[in-house]
């Protein structure tokens, strides 16, 4: 194998990795904006919470940042519970349109940017962990560990929601919520509630997609915007909801990033997110579905 070939192929597999962690991030945004038709344009800040939550525990209790950003599910659960209640109080129950809630969660977003510039300050932090730092050698193919650990726990974080969702009650009623609300009212089933339990796991996502981030790489307040455009990409891209769709279009994000860093220009890489949108919501409104199907 050539030096071009190995060069090509270690940025595939950096890609899907990366992809891997997109997906991660791109989770909450399926439920929220895919599933509930609620465009929460706050989800990257909460991934950032979770980053500096994660970060707050590791320093302090020395705890190991997957863990710490498991044990954070409950609390971001509750709080997006808390949060879709003030939403559907301010919008839905006065028969807004869910669009008007892009400045509601603006604000968010804003809020919790500066709460944590205020806490931690605009300097980087960064974590410890045993898989942080070595790399992995598979023949020509370099394995960082930093990104391979976060892309197993995002597919298994991914896997167990997509089982839930498909065979538990609960999770059949999130799936219909936003498409007949009326026929779960029939089964005696309250869509005020499905979407309270849906948003939480939407929120409560951010908190294990925040702790990838801070091994990957460390963080400060501001970058959750940088994922803004790509999680809404890869949702609409992968079906407005698909969470299958969803991870098959992350990783092809995520490959066309790294080859675009890798052979060309780094700078170039951010703007493929939007080369992905454009095409996606021309196909939408076109067959009425994602690429993938909804």
């Amino acid at each position: 194998m050539g030096p071009f070939a190995e060069l090509v192929l270690n940025a595939v597999v950096s890609g899907v990795l990366l992809g891997g962690f997109y997906a991660a991030v791109a989770l909450g945004v399926a439920i929220a904006f895919g599933m509930l038709d609620i465009p929460n344009l706050s989800h990257p800040a909460f991934v950032m919470l979770g980053a500096f939550a994660t970060y707050q525990m590791n320093l302090w209790l020395g705890l190991d940042p997957i863990l710490a950003g498991v044990l954070m599910v409950p609390p971001f659960f509750l709080l997006g519970m808390g949060l879709y209640a003030i939403f559907d109080l301010c919008f839905e129950r006065r028969g807004k349109n869910p669009l008007a809630g892009l400045a509601f969660f603006f604000g968010v977003m804003f809020i919790i940017e500066v709460l944590l510039v205020l806490i931690f300050g605009a300097d980087y932090r960064s974590v410890d962990a045993v898989y942080i730092g070595p790399d992995l050698q598979l023949g020509a193919i370099d394995l960082p560990t930093r990104m391979l650990v976060p892309f197993g726990v995002s597919l298994a974080m991914i896997g167990g929601l997509a089982v839930y969702l498909r065979h538990s009650f609960v999770g059949r009623a999130i799936l219909a919520v936003s498409q007949d609300s009326l026929a779960l009212r029939l089964m005696s089933v309250s869509p005020y509630r499905t979407k309270l339990v849906a948003f939480g796991l939407a929120i409560a996502s951010a908190a294990i997609a925040g702790a990838l981030l801070i091994v990957i790489e460390p963080v400060e307040p501001s970058l959750g915007r940088d994922f803004i455009g790509r999680t809404f990409a890869v949702v609409v891209l992968g079906g407005m909801g698909g969470i299958w769709g969803m991870l098959i279009a992350s990783l092809l994000l995520g490959v066309a990033e790294s080859l675009t860093s890798t052979l060309y220009d780094p700078s170039l890489a951010p703007a493929i997110a939007f080369g992905f949108l454009l095409p996606a919501l021309a196909l939408r409104a076109r067959l009425r579905v994602g690429v993938f199907g909804r």
